[in-house]
């Protein structure tokens, strides 16, 4: 671990570390103040000491999401089963859709924080943390629950797959200003064709 006091050194250890969590697929970045005040800041969890998680910004995430063939990337099914049982059987809404909707959103990263500050799983936005009542948007349980309620809160009030995963990833201003159809948004119609892709397949494989 090392540690620097200036702004300038800091700034260049934080840039090397993002790009070493990066690459390695881990998106964290430990922050640990000693007893003398210096702040330390380390790709490893420091071992018997106080730190604060910061959650590494991913904006490439958007380009590595394009270049994915989703008819033949790995189905994702041993991860968070529990949680994504428990919330579809609470909400009403099929496992599959919940499965993959993480799946595109984040890959099953519960951790992950995209570019515009969408958290965990599911990527909830803060507005949707508070609605739902997700106090961590980062523990699992509470991001798919959270992400279910309002799934389900779109699915009722829209109806059909391709206009509810519009506005899921959208937002409802959005559809509703289109007369409640999926936007003219090249992100947004391919968000449709990705969430579409997975679901057909995790259905097929079960």
């Amino acid at each position: 671990m090392v540690s620097f006091k200036t702004t300038k050194f800091l700034t260049v250890l934080l840039i090397s570390l993002i790009t070493v969590s990066t690459h390695a697929g881990n998106l964290k970045v430990y922050k640990h103040v000693d007893k003398n005040g210096i702040i330390h800041y380390s790709s490893k969890k420091p071992a018997g000491k106080s730190y604060k998680i910061m959650n590494i910004r991913c904006p490439e995430c958007a380009a590595w999401r394009n270049s994915v063939n989703w008819n033949t990337t790995p189905l994702i099914k041993d991860k968070f089963n529990k949680e994504i049982f428990v919330a579809s059987r609470k909400h009403g809404v099929g496992e599959h859709i919940l499965r993959a909707v993480i799946h595109a959103e984040s890959a099953f990263k519960h951790q992950a924080v995209s570019s515009a500050g969408a958290q965990g799983l599911m990527q909830l936005m803060p507005l949707t943390q508070k609605t739902y009542q997700v106090n961590n948007p980062f523990d699992p349980a509470q991001n798919i629950n959270g992400g279910a309620a309002y799934l389900k809160h779109l699915m009722d009030t829209y109806g059909t797959l391709d206009v509810f995963l519009a506005a899921y990833n959208s937002g409802e201003t959005a559809v509703e200003r289109y007369g409640k159809t999926v936007p003219p948004f090249p992100e947004t119609r391919e968000y449709v064709r990705r969430v579409k892709i997975l679901l057909r397949r995790y259905k097929q494989s079960t």
